[in-house]
């Protein structure tokens, strides 16, 4: 049998930096655990457009469509501001969702013990919060046509379009009842049916859903709105969200900045099934390049990291060592162990990029 395959795409800024981290890990489990995965490494965003003219050239596409999973670091940063709209680096990570029909996306928001005081939040209303964000990816006002700027008389009109079919909305309701199931069996989902007739939409069919093949999960509705102000209220009234393209976006960046740090998220955007039963994927941290910290040793690999734990759970049938992997970053951190994004008032020394990754790698060992 042959070993899974994996294409890592680093990206730009501090996604290199993390990206090594990772790689000490998965080189970890080849050696310590007989977990071998089959591992390339190609260009996206600003880096391939430097190479190639392009955010993400044909032939890392088809690389992408070919193997188990996909694990990217970040893209961008202000040297490719003014770069035309069709080639910034972030229409390669788009064009990867798009093309790989990634309709899924996981964003869970987790609060390690340890960082419970760097929430804004009271940690006793963030302690031990632990809940799955699913965002439809693919559809919805991001992708709707028609969309651009014209002219109306003497005045600009921006045009988007929020468009949903019954299919596109099935087949994330699906996925949220099916995580449902191997957590705490609550699904939440949210739109604005009272406004917008896509939200009208939205709820009669995770409600026919449900009813036909998920009645034993527990399903409740909320307007997206009243969603956010109740996730800074008592997030861990949630277990799994589901929602749209628009509101996933804000509702998991909100949900994110609950745990403290977006350097400590990661995410899994998850497709159709491949023949080999395993759903295409593509796995990155919710953080961004952070081009002002690139280069400095000063970038959190955790989100990368616990993107590549959730790599392990969701695509190659390891859930006991995304487990493994999980706790020796919980146990780093409760040895104290920061980052700079981690420094808290008290002060002390922050550790670099590049220590944090040793340290988990350390963790790991003493898991044994």
């Amino acid at each position: 049998m042959s070993n899974p395959s994996l294409l890592i795409l680093p990206g730009d800024g501090i996604g290199p930096e993390v990206m090594s981290e990772v790689r000490k890990i998965i080189d970890w489990y080849g050696a310590k655990r007989g977990l071998t995965f089959d591992v390339t490494e190609d260009l996206v965003g600003g880096c391939a457009y430097d190479a190639h003219g392009t955010p993400l050239t044909d032939e890392t596409m088809e690389k992408a469509q070919n193997v188990d999973a996909v694990l990217l670091g970040a893209v961008g940063g202000p040297k490719y501001d003014n770069l035309d709209f069709s080639v910034k680096p972030e229409r390669g990570l788009l064009r990867l969702r798009k093309e790989m029909d990634l309709y899924a996306n996981l964003r869970p928001a987790q609060c390690f013990d340890a960082l419970a005081d760097f929430s804004s939040l009271k940690a006793d209303v963030v302690g031990g919060l632990d809940i799955m964000i699913i965002r439809e990816l693919t559809s919805g006002v991001y992708f709707g046509e028609p969309r651009g700027i014209h002219k109306e008389g003497n005045e600009r009109v921006g045009v988007n379009t929020q468009r949903y079919t019954e299919s596109e909305i099935a087949r994330v309701a699906r996925s949220a009842f099916e995580l449902a199931r191997r957590r705490n069996n609550k699904v939440c989902s949210m739109e604005k049916a009272n406004v917008m007739e896509s939200g009208v939409l939205w709820r009669q069919v995770v409600t026919e859903v449900h009813a036909a093949e998920y009645a034993d999960v527990e399903l409740s509705h909320m307007y997206a709105d009243a969603g956010a102000m109740q996730l800074t209220r008592w997030p861990k009234q949630f277990d799994v969200i589901v929602t749209d393209n628009l509101f996933g976006d804000l509702l998991s960046d909100l949900a994110a900045m609950l745990t403290g740090s977006l350097g400590m998220l990661p995410s899994a955007s998850l497709g159709a099934p491949m023949a080999n039963g395993r759903p295409k994927a593509l796995y990155e941290p919710v953080h961004g390049s952070a081009p002002d910290i690139a280069g400095q040793g000063k970038a959190n690999p955790i989100a990368c990291i616990l993107s590549f734990a959730m790599a392990l759970r969701y695509s190659f049938d390891q859930g006991d060592e995304a487990t493994r992997l999980e706790k020796a970053v919980e146990t780093v951190l409760a040895d104290g162990l920061r980052t700079a994004d981690l420094m808290g008032p008290e002060g002390g020394a922050p550790v670099s990029t590049t220590q944090m990754g040793d340290a988990i790698v350390s963790a790991l060992d003493a898991s044994l």
